[in-house]
């Protein structure tokens, strides 16, 4: 069986723990405060099903979604529809974006940026949205840094999630590799589609995740183009970060 890429198990758990309004650490209320005054079109890259995008809709924000699995996708226009909302959605790899507008803001919440496994193709990726915004316009993303209380290992071990329907999905993690100095580490995940104990369906994901150093992903953001970079630690604009722990959130501007 080969991998798959956010595919229909995995959208489901996806789903079924990440709610439409979610906030983690006051996420959805910082991006909603940061973006509040936005006139134009705001893009978020790797939208999953919409758990910030669609509170920034039902807040009076134009905002575009774009993803690579065409089933999250599916499941962010299904929960917009929902609530009669309507937000252009685009499946596409976002090292060949190449979109016809600019924005005024580009957001990447939930640590979705560590997703991209190799460091080229996360510049790759930067160069793009850097193109994409407005002159003046802005990105803003969290990231976050492995656990530092144990070997990184968060995908481990087994979970089981009780669908509304009645299905059970389980997720059993293995981190296969873990390189302190190169700053990532590859987990793979298997998941099964129980029904009355009858197995359904499986799928198995790989799952790299690539982490920076704080000041490090500052100069990165500056080698870009980037100019009047502001990292603020646990979604409180300003406040400066003191722990590894903290979530970390830049905000960064296209030159004018």
């Amino acid at each position: 069986m080969s991998f798959s890429y956010y595919g229909p198990l995995c959208t489901a758990v996806y789903d079924h723990t990440k709610k439409v309004g979610q906030s983690f650490g006051g996420d959805i209320e910082y991006y909603s405060e940061r973006l509040k005054h936005c006139k134009g079109r705001i893009l978020e890259p790797m939208v999953g099903s919409g758990r910030v995008l669609i509170p920034l809709l039902e807040g009076g924000l134009q905002v575009d979604g774009i993803d690579y699995s065409p089933e999250m996708l599916a499941s962010c226009r299904q929960r917009c529809e929902e609530r009669g909302l309507k937000a252009e959605l685009l499946q596409a790899d976002l090292q060949q974006l190449s979109l016809p507008q600019r924005y005024e803001a580009i957001i990447i919440p939930g640590g979705s940026f560590l997703l991209i496994e190799k460091r080229e193709e996360s510049l790759n990726v930067l160069r793009r949205l850097y193109d994409h915004l407005q002159p003046g316009g802005r990105l803003l993303l969290d990231l976050f840094l492995p656990d530092s209380a144990n070997d990184g290992s968060q995908f481990g071990g087994n979970s089981t999630f009780h669908l509304p329907d009645g299905d059970i999905i389980t997720m059993e993690g293995k981190l296969v590799e873990f390189d302190l100095f190169h700053q990532y580490k590859i987990s793979y995940l298997k998941y099964e589609k129980w029904r009355n104990g009858v197995l359904l369906q499986t799928e198995l994901q790989r799952l790299a995740l690539r982490w920076y150093g704080v000041e490090e992903f500052k100069l990165v953001l500056e080698n870009i183009g980037f100019t009047d970079v502001v990292i603020s630690a646990d979604f409180e604009y300003g406040k400066a970060p003191n722990s590894g722990n903290q979530k970390f959130v830049y905000e960064a501007v296209r030159k004018e």
